[in-house]
């Protein structure tokens, strides 16, 4: 296992947790795109309306 493959989960698992992309944002130093993404699979009933 890599660190980024390491890291990559560990979003994921902070986006399953608390939905809530600022928090990944000041958690991880990651920008709105990369937040939104890895909200957008830890919860799809909710992000499925968005415009893409």
């Amino acid at each position: 296992m890599t660190l980024n493959v390491l890291r990559q989960d560990r979003i994921l698992h902070e986006a399953r947790a608390s939905a809530a992309p600022l928090h990944l944002m000041r958690l991880f130093g990651i920008s709105t795109s990369t937040a939104l993404r890895h909200v957008g699979p830890a919860y799809p009933e909710r992000t499925a309306k968005l415009p893409r």
